[in-house]
């Protein structure tokens, strides 16, 4: 049975993270903070017009991260290579009257056949809500869950050691 893909497919996670908007929004751009529970190494601080290495030594991967706008506070959005190529990721950051912030993330742009597409929503989906549950760890406990080295630990380079 083929299922027709009649609109472009968005992956989307989000998370309430118990921290003030301009802390989980500095977690993105810092990424002294982002190693502590996404990538595990960059180029640089995100900036408006520049572009950044991001690097997942454990699985030998990086991707090229052309920041396309931030707003302070309240949205950030790149372009990457995603599964099929070059992809848009948007964070959106919502301050709560709790001192708390809803975090969305999406991404978008994929090429493919709907087999294909449907793969990587899911595996976009998936990373997103694994990057968000360790922000959550890492910013309300001070706790490095490892949670995107460990997703698929069979996977890892050869000598990478977990900080």
């Amino acid at each position: 049975m083929k299922v027709e893909i009649t609109k472009a497919p968005v992956a989307e996670a989000e998370m309430l993270i118990r921290k003030p908007v301009a802390e989980v929004f500095e977690a993105f751009i810092d990424p002294g903070i982002t190693t502590k529970f996404w990538f595990t190494r960059s180029s640089g601080r995100l900036k408006a017009g520049h572009e950044v290495r991001w690097d997942w030594e454990m699985y030998g991967a990086s991707t090229s991260v052309l920041v396309e706008a931030i707003e302070p506070d309240r949205r950030i959005v790149i372009e990457w290579d995603g599964y099929s190529g070059r992809t848009t990721v948007e964070w959106i950051f919502s301050a709560r009257n709790d001192a708390t912030t809803y975090v969305v993330v999406k991404e978008s742009g994929w090429t493919g056949d709907g087999d294909e597409l449907v793969k990587y929503v899911g595996e976009s989906t998936q990373g997103f809500t694994w990057t968000l549950a360790g922000l959550k760890a890492f910013l309300e406990h001070g706790i490095r869950l490892n949670l995107v080295a460990d997703k698929n630990p069979d996977a890892h380079k050869a000598g990478w050691q977990q900080a």
